[in-house]
């Protein structure tokens, strides 16, 4: 019953927002007109005496500019539609002459739903408290039960129209102000170019980085293993032999704990199995500081996108306990079917290089799956890395 009422009145409030909306929308039309009958004006004038250098007058070109960005900033406010857009004077012209009439047809629908609610109230009234019946009718239930029904249909039209003029509203910008096709195929080309670098130089990374650990850690646990078997084969005594091969043991022993961390972080098995949770938390176990972790993700997210969540947080914890001086780490991740988002807080010292290896590999590894990785570190803390990554 509650989350039915908070629906209702987030429903409410949208409601009204669009038709604050549109009400505006219809004001700045009028301003629109105006606008547009002087341009045609000026530009005749630069046509005709400009000998063609200049079609588009420098206070027509500014005042299109000037009432794009205001329709811009409504559109974001009232109807939600917020997108980078790139244009000129010509473009944002003919965005206006597409939104005039749209606006105008959303003001008139407005005043006639207005008009229409006024005329019931003023029914109800003169029936039902002052007696004065319209036309001398009386209200009969059949005379009230068709003037209900052809109100209701009236006002189901009404807000078809209302939601039609959104459309045109949003789909006039996206036409006009955003980039045309063929410029949303080659910035789509471009990105993928970018992206499919990036995944090169993040499996390079990743090559280097298992090399580095099997270097630094495993071979050299083999090497001094080596060498103490080699001892105990030249020692003298079985005491010392046998002391020797102690030594030997507990060093293959380390060297094997050594091996199987870097299969961990290689890629954990559990991940396969259990999921992004079990993973995570064995994550929130292996680390030298407090982990939370608030999990809401409803299914199992695609395969990589469990994968890079993954690393985005088993990195983002190591670089906590290493170098940030923190004493908890925070990890949330929600996720929906469309859309995973996780978010690893730290209440360290900060000053985190978004630059830096690790961080710029994660990035990477997210721009792989059209994703988006974001680093605020300031100076005194704390650490935020988000990463969004989409399922689809």
């Amino acid at each position: 019953m509650i989350a039915s009422s908070d629906a209702v009145r987030r429903g409410v409030r949208a409601a009204a927002r669009v038709t604050a909306g549109l009400l505006l929308g219809a004001f700045t039309a009028g301003a629109e007109l105006v606008l547009l009958g002087v341009a045609a004006l000026l530009m005749a004038y630069s046509l005709a005496f400009s000998r063609g250098r200049r079609t588009v007058p420098r206070a027509v070109a500014g005042g299109a500019r000037l009432l794009v960005e205001l329709e811009r900033r409504r559109l974001r406010a009232f109807l939600g539609e917020d997108r980078a857009v790139e244009y000129g004077p010509l473009k944002a012209l003919a965005y206006l002459v597409l939104r005039v009439p749209v606006g105008l047809l959303g003001g008139l629908i407005l005043l006639l739903v207005a008009y229409g609610a006024a005329s019931g109230i003023s029914l109800a009234v003169g029936w039902w408290i002052t007696g004065d019946y319209p036309d001398g009718i009386p209200p009969s239930w059949w005379i009230v039960l068709y003037t209900a029904v052809a109100g209701t249909v009236l006002l189901f039209l009404a807000i078809q129209g209302l939601v039609g003029v959104v459309a045109l509203e949003k789909a006039a910008a996206r036409r006009c102000l955003g980039p045309s096709p063929l410029e949303e195929y080659e910035r789509r080309i471009a990105q993928l170019s970018v992206t499919r670098a990036q995944v090169v130089d993040a499996v390079d990374d990743e090559r280097r980085r298992i090399e580095r650990d099997l270097h630094d850690g495993v071979q050299q646990r083999l090497v001094a293993l080596g060498m103490l078997i080699g001892r105990a084969r030249r020692a003298g005594s079985e005491d010392r032999a046998a002391e020797l091969l102690r030594q030997a043991h507990e060093e293959a022993q380390r060297a094997l704990a050594d091996l199987r961390e870097v299969t961990w972080r290689v890629y954990p098995a559990v991940l396969d199995g259990e999921g992004l949770r079990a993973a995570l938390e064995t994550v929130a176990e292996r680390s030298p500081l407090p982990v939370a972790i608030e999990f809401d993700v409803p299914g199992r997210p695609p395969h990589a996108v469990e994968t890079a969540a993954y690393f985005v947080v088993c990195e983002a914890v190591t670089n906590a306990a290493k170098h940030s001086g923190a004493r908890s780490v925070r990890v949330a991740v929600e996720g929906s079917a469309t859309m995973i988002g996780v978010r690893i807080e730290d209440d360290g010292a900060g000053g985190a290089d978004p630059a830096g290896g690790g961080l710029a590999g994660l990035a990477r590894r997210v721009a792989a799956l059209d994703g988006a990785f974001t680093v605020d570190s300031p100076a005194g803390g704390p650490t935020v890395i988000t990463a969004e990554l989409p399922c689809g």
